[in-house]
């Protein structure tokens, strides 16, 4: 399942419902991000991205890791418009028969999101506006997939 969504969503519940979903699965491992303050006070961080091309894009990453690691379901939730530090931003699960998978693939799904899913990030503080640009460290982490 994908949702890529302006509204937020209760983490909790979505991975309730997520578990409740994966019947024989040994484990599930699930991963909520937040935004993040930055150095200067974040006012606000505005995500842009192409409906089309954003939910295609997950899609083969959600698929590339289901079919990797013999996942029983996996989950990518991606939020976009405006956001402010510390709400829910996105969220991964995964469900597989051991946990090694479930774990994983949860990482591999994250590091694609980081670096490799077509969202635009602004972060707005009280100094102006910027676009946040690629990390090396970003990069580096989907060598090891």
């Amino acid at each position: 399942m994908i949702r890529v969504q302006d509204i937020p969503f209760d983490a909790g519940t979505e991975l309730n419902s997520f578990s409740s979903r994966v019947a024989g699965s040994g484990a599930v491992v699930s991963f909520t991000g937040l935004v993040r303050d930055v150095s200067g006070g974040l006012s606000v961080m505005e995500i842009e991205h192409y409906p089309v091309m954003t939910e295609k894009a997950l899609g083969k990453i959600r698929d590339d890791a289901m079919a990797r690691w013999n996942l029983a379901d996996a989950l990518v939730i991606h939020r976009y418009g405006r956001l402010e530090a510390g709400e829910v931003i996105m969220m991964v699960a995964t469900a597989s028969r051991h946990r090694k998978h479930a774990f994983e693939a949860a990482e591999f799904l994250m590091d694609y999101l980081k670096s490799r899913a077509p969202f635009w990030k602004k972060e707005v503080t009280e100094d102006g506006a910027e676009w946040v640009a690629s990390k090396d460290d970003d990069e580096d982490a989907l060598k090891r997939w």
